[in-house]
């Protein structure tokens, strides 16, 4: 399962999964921690400690997803390695860089938040929307497309089919109509014979 190449849809699909239960993970660890009441309340420093290093171990995990994805991805697109480990580098550090700056962010000041941040997750979705928009090596993959839906079984005959089955069979040789003679005078013998 983690070694399959996949397709643009099922890695549009799986990443964009991956981002909300990523969300949603950190809304947790916040949540089972010290709690946004304590986030925004408490001074940066140790007290967010704790907090920092399970969002950076999830965050962590997370990245080792998207890798698996991405690689999968690049892959089957036999894309260039340079942009698959740039994607694979930049979004481990921003996962550090985010713990981090759960540490140190201020929420009654918002010149705290670093900017830098965000210029690095811009990056990161060029890489992969690069990453996602690549041709596969080999044109379009049938069994990839097919295999969201369920043609295992037996195709049904269309309601007709006794009638197309017979209209199908080859037809016994008729004898064509002689042609009719045109009225008036008579046509002249073809190339090379005389009329008599």
């Amino acid at each position: 399962m983690f070694a399959s190449s996949i397709g643009r849809l099922r890695f549009f699909l799986y990443s964009v999964a991956a981002t909300v239960a990523e969300i949603v993970a950190i809304v947790v660890c916040i949540a089972g921690t010290i709690g946004f009441a304590g986030l925004i309340n408490s001074t940066p420093g140790p007290s967010r400690q704790g907090m920092a290093g399970v969002i950076l171990v999830m965050s962590l995990a997370f990245v080792l997803l998207r890798g698996n994805l991405a690689w999968r991805r690049s892959r089957d697109a036999n894309g260039r390695s340079w942009i698959l480990w740039a994607y694979i580098v930049f979004s481990a550090i921003y996962a550090v860089l985010q713990a981090g700056t759960m540490l140190v962010i201020d929420f009654g000041n918002p010149d705290s938040v670093p900017g830098g941040l965000n210029l690095l997750g811009l990056s990161i979705f060029g890489l992969w929307v690069t990453i996602l928009v690549a041709k596969p090596a080999a044109g379009v993959d049938i069994d990839e497309l097919t295999s969201v839906f369920d043609f295992d079984g037996a195709v049904p005959a269309p309601a007709g089919g006794g009638r197309m089955a017979a209209s199908a069979a080859p037809s016994t040789p008729r004898t064509a109509a002689p042609a009719a003679q045109p009225i008036g005078r008579p046509r002249p013998a073809g190339f090379g014979k005389r009329g008599l």
